[in-house]
């Protein structure tokens, strides 16, 4: 089944790194404007019977990038594409997943009705405010985490050092993958040091105990 990406004007160098590790060509599409300021979207290739991926961060600005998503989910479901999935590495709006006083939207659901009434049978995203968030999601939600990505890089590029901090978004697998390594280059192990002072402690309140109950005479 033919396989198509495309793009829109949030994060085109992004979007061609994955479809260089995919091995694949970026779909050409044309995003501009009228006179007016609206926003006019064009495909130039067939999409007619494909997978159609659509990689679009709706990074601010938010409301822009979002409508932009929009609009190539329906230019590209009126072409005739067999199933449309949103690759939305910053979803913007993830913080508004509920109402924190009265008389406010719940932004987030909002949002997911649209993507699923543009026409998105599935939408994966990164590092959600909230893993709960799969719950206001009409369609598949995958939810993937960049974490051990942005830690190994990291690592490769500071080799040697121990990553002591944590990075968001918290939580089991952000720990699991910040723990450090077995040891630097020249140490010991973490374990072997916690060991050791732990003895050395030990030790120390030992002779204190011994001076307290047999005092020098």
């Amino acid at each position: 089944m033919p396989l198509s990406l495309f793009t829109g004007t949030s994060n085109p160098a992004l979007a061609a790194a994955i479809a260089a590790g995919l091995g694949v060509n970026l779909g050409r599409a044309e995003v501009s404007r009228f006179p007016d300021g609206e926003l006019r979207v064009e495909l130039h290739e067939t999409v007619r019977g494909h997978d159609v991926y659509l990689v679009q961060p709706t990074s601010p600005p938010a409301e822009e990038h979002l409508f932009v998503l929009l609009l190539l989910a329906d230019a590209c479901k009126r072409a005739g594409a067999l199933s449309l999935t949103a690759v939305v590495p910053y979803f913007g709006y993830a913080r508004q997943d509920r109402r924190a006083q009265g008389r406010q939207p719940v932004a987030a659901r909002l949002v997911a009705d649209m993507l699923a009434t543009a026409g998105f049978g599935r939408v994966v995203a990164l590092d959600l405010h909230n893993r709960a968030m799969e719950g206001i999601f009409g369609v598949p939600l995958e939810h993937a985490s960049a974490v051990p990505a942005l830690v190994e890089a990291i690592r490769e590029a500071h080799p040697g050092r121990w990553c002591r901090r944590s990075l968001r978004p918290r939580g089991d697998q952000a720990r699991r993958a910040l723990r450090a390594p077995a040891r630097p280059a020249d140490g010991p192990r973490p374990q072997e040091a916690r060991e050791r002072r732990r003895g050395a402690g030990a030790r120390h309140h030992g002779r204190g105990r011994r001076a307290l109950t047999h005092p020098r005479r």
